[in-house]
């Protein structure tokens, strides 16, 4: 198989966006339309417990990159990830690579890994970098983290997520708002992966505040135990979300029900409807989920004291 650049190195798509955004939706989308149909596909996400694998069983190839955020903790871990790609492209009919990076990535952080690597630097090729931004909270998002300004600004494509159920007018400022920080990138619409239409008319972008120093965020695991009851879950989550909103971020995890496998999702305090997984791990790609843990990303969350509020209530 020939490569796609005459130069024969492998072209490298990064996908990223703030905590939330709709990376593995928009994804898993594209690979259903036929997408990235020849490419590997590497998830990375912060937490040691890998989830977004779970909605990309379309990928030819997939690789999880855990425990550590692509651009900084796991960077010597991408490297060593994507040289053996390079090494197996030929062989396993491999033409590009894309990698979903976890919420907590700079894109420019990655690009400097690729570059900073005298392998890789030979080898690989970044062709695009595509960053979602979240139609609901984006606004939010980029008056309050510098890390969601970088990663719009590092784009060549931004694709606004959401966009069928945010206000029109909201919609547009945020659109003008991204517009005036990355005037060279196309913007897009998706609503659930699919595309969507842009507001019409000019509207006023937002004004976007200086930022100060803020804590990290970090992600945070809480085991609820397999047979977690359901109603106590849901009922404990949203309390926890309504009272820690602003320092929870994002909340995922795998869930067992007298329904099924249930896959938790949260932003801020809007949690997304539970997604029924199939009985069996046959059409996972990637690890299999670890049922009864979630995954909590957020700021100042004392994981011991997380553990005792849930015990205290529903375990």
């Amino acid at each position: 198989m020939t490569s796609a650049r005459a130069d024969g190195r492998l072209p490298l798509t990064i996908v990223g966006g703030f905590l939330g955004a709709g990376k593995s939706t928009w994804l898993r989308h594209q690979l259903s339309a036929g997408a990235f149909a020849d490419h590997a596909v590497v998830v990375n996400e912060a937490a040691e417990t890998p989830i977004d694998n779970l909605l990309l069983a379309r990928a030819r190839r997939l690789e999880t990159l855990a425990a550590g955020c692509a651009c900084c903790e796991g960077r010597a871990a991408l490297v060593a990830l994507l040289r053996g790609l390079c090494d197996r492209a030929w062989k396993d009919g491999i033409a590009g690579v894309v990698l979903e990076t976890s919420g907590l990535a700079d894109p420019a952080g990655i690009a400097a890994a690729v570059a900073g690597d005298p392998v890789l630097a030979r080898r690989i090729a970044i062709a695009r970098v595509i960053s979602l931004v979240d139609g609901l909270n984006g606004a939010l998002q980029l008056a309050a983290e510098s890390l969601a300004r970088a990663q719009a600004e590092a784009a060549d494509t931004l694709v606004l997520t959401k966009a069928g159920m945010a206000e029109q007018s909201a919609l547009a400022r945020l659109t003008a708002t991204l517009r005036r920080l990355n005037p060279v990138a196309e913007v897009v619409a998706t609503e659930r992966g699919a595309p969507a239409r842009l507001p019409d008319g000019a509207a006023a972008p937002y004004r976007l505040p200086e930022l100060a120093a803020a804590a990290p965020i970090r992600p945070r695991r809480l085991r609820i135990g397999a047979e977690a009851g359901w109603a106590a879950l849901s009922t404990w989550l949203s309390a926890l979300l309504v009272a820690r909103g602003d320092d929870v971020v994002r909340v995922k995890g795998v869930v067992a029900t007298p329904a099924g496998r249930l896959l938790i999702q949260s932003v801020r305090q809007r949690v997304q409807p539970p997604e029924i997984l199939p009985p069996d791990d046959a059409g996972v790609a990637g690890p299999p989920p670890e049922v009864g843990t979630l995954v909590l990303l957020g700021r100042g969350i004392d994981e011991d004291l997380l553990e005792r509020s849930w015990r205290r209530f529903g375990g």
